[in-house]
């Protein structure tokens, strides 16, 4: 009896130990890419930045109190919440919009689905500087386009009022093609039954979507969301590009006033603060879309 026991504890143990050797590589890249920078730069905020031989000191909660007090911090954080309340549901609508357009049988439909798709697979260095192209004052082709209505012509990128908007433009062209993708999978998944159903008993296509295709398309768009929420907490490219955080910080967002303070200014420590900040934001919000949209989601 003995020996039968040892010889089946003998194969679980290999296979939880196989088990884990199959984790292990995936762990130490999260420990070491994710876990262990998020721990350092928690820790590095309480200190000062090394100058030189002068070590770094402890200086506690200097640094937020220096952020708190910090203008150019609260400006990019309401740009950031700006842009991301207008990116978030222009890209999601936009998006299901045009899964909706080409899952159906039209003519045509392989080259509508190459040109939405196309923006995403373009390199961000690449969009920003065709985007620069089309601000352009004078000869941009957003001006040369007005100009035969007759307006005049506009700084785009050099305005306060519009370039926030013009990078929001460009980022909702630039993703909108990618959730395209998830949607338009999330749309052949659902039994044509359905349609069959709703067809049987008189419902219109406004009625059958509001009530049985969004809701079924609710798991998705939950994916989608947090994914469109970190991407707007995440832009730099296009702002390094475009408007280096002008005019007047009107289209610094968080993460490029961290680049700035990090690696133009050079003041590490508060950098570390201020991806703290970002961190604990980031992690808010996720959380509250899991608990808000978890009662709103229909699992197939």
């Amino acid at each position: 009896m003995r020996g039968s026991k040892t010889t089946l504890r003998t194969p679980r143990l290999f296979t939880h130990i196989y088990g884990w050797l199959m984790l292990l590589p995936a762990a130490v890249l999260l420990v070491a890419f994710t876990h262990y920078p998020a721990t350092a730069t928690f820790i590095d905020s309480f200190f000062s930045t090394p100058r030189g031989r002068r070590g770094a000191a402890f200086v506690g909660l200097d640094n937020y109190q220096a952020m708190v007090e910090d203008p150019v911090f609260w400006r990019a954080l309401e740009n950031n919440f700006v842009y991301a309340a207008s990116v978030i549901p222009l890209t999601i609508a936009l998006s299901l919009l045009m899964a909706l357009a080409i899952n159906g049988r039209i003519a045509g439909r392989s080259f509508l689905r190459l040109s939405f798709f196309t923006p995403t697979v373009l390199p961000m260095i690449a969009v920003a500087n065709i985007w620069l192209f089309f601000y352009s004052p004078g000869y941009g082709l957003l001006d040369q386009a007005l100009g035969l209505f007759g307006f005049s012509s506009t700084n785009w990128l050099g305005n306060q009022h519009t370039a926030l908007a013009c990078l929001i433009a460009v980022a909702v062209w630039k993703d909108a093609g990618f959730f395209m993708i998830f949607y338009l999978a999330a749309l052949q998944q659902l039994s044509p039954q359905l349609a069959e159903a709703a067809a049987i008993e008189g419902a219109g296509r406004w009625y059958f979507f509001r009530r049985i295709t969004f809701p079924l398309l609710m798991p998705t768009t939950l994916f989608v969301l947090v994914n469109a929420i970190i991407n707007s907490f995440r832009l730099i490219d296009h702002i390094v590009v475009m408007t280096q955080g002008g005019p007047d910080n009107t289209t610094a967002l968080l993460l490029f006033y961290i680049y700035e303070v990090g690696f133009k200014f050079w003041d590490t420590a508060y950098a570390a603060t201020l991806t703290v900040v970002l961190l604990l934001l980031l992690a808010a919000l996720a959380l509250g879309q899991f608990l808000f949209f978890d009662r709103r989601i229909h699992y197939q």
